[in-house]
């Protein structure tokens, strides 16, 4: 009768077979070993990792793919929240980012493990593909409000108001009326394109008419990584609703802190 301890031995083996039997080197470069694991990325690819040994034992790396895919796939990990994401992802395999390359130190003695912990970091990384989505929006959302904080400009966050449609519409922050400003309606905007400025437009326009006549829109566009089109810029004049481009923040500081 085979033990449960002797069932899971006999597949920790096949597992150890399996890695080795689909684990391919090749020679690249002068110095370079391509490995090719078995593992694979979300685009159900096989992870490479690259060897070279040098005076102090062997160095590992990633050669830069694994940051140049997110960035190719619009996940920049350029701002400090999403900096504390990566290195919250790698501290734990004790993997270093240098100039956008994942590398590590081994040993002959470590070099198994070395390798082990390199591939799951890439794969750690890899997922901050998904903070591409709802996440990196709310990050951008995180940063606007960090900046309203510091600039000293009082604020109301998430705010729901009903339209002349009846439906409701959520804002990302309010700026109470003062004696010197109207109520003013911040929409943090993370990707301007025509669909995310269309549906802001939309929102805002179907909730004016139900608050004060006086109160203002303004539109916080993250031009951190692409340039915003003329026609995103056009369509919010269009509607009387302030574009605030995220590089010229400081320009409307004065217009909001009233």
């Amino acid at each position: 009768m085979v033990t449960p301890i002797a069932e899971v031995q006999q597949l920790v083996d096949q597992y150890r077979l399996w890695l080795k039997d689909r684990t391919r080197l090749r020679s690249v470069h002068s110095d370079w070993v391509e490995i090719t694991t078995p593992f694979i990325d979300r685009h159900n690819d096989l992870i490479q990792i690259y060897a070279r040994k040098d005076d102090f034992g062997y160095q590992l790396t990633d050669d830069g793919h694994t940051l140049r895919d997110l960035e190719l796939s619009g996940c920049v990990l350029d701002t400090p929240k999403r900096k504390s994401l990566l290195r919250l992802a790698l501290s734990g395999f004790g993997v270093e980012e240098d100039g956008g390359t994942l590398r590590v130190r081994a040993t002959p003695q470590n070099f198994s493990a070395r390798k082990h912990a390199l591939v799951q970091s890439m794969l750690a990384v890899n997922d901050l593909f998904y903070t591409a989505s709802p996440t990196v929006r709310s990050l951008f959302r995180e940063d606007v409000e960090n900046w309203l904080r510091l600039a000293d400009i009082r604020f109301v966050p998430n705010v729901q108001f009903t339209g002349k449609s009846g439906f409701q519409h959520q804002f990302d922050f309010a700026i109470p009326a003062s004696r010197s400003a109207p109520e003013r309606i911040l929409k943090a905007i993370n990707n301007p394109n025509k669909d995310s400025v269309l549906s802001f437009i939309m929102g805002w326009q179907d909730t004016s008419e139900q608050r004060p006549e006086e109160a203002q829109a303004f539109a916080f566009l993250n031009d951190n990584e692409r340039e915003i089109a003329p026609s995103v810029l056009d369509a919010l004049h269009q509607y009387e609703i302030s574009p605030v481009l995220w590089s010229h923040r400081e320009d409307q500081r004065e217009a909001l802190v009233a």
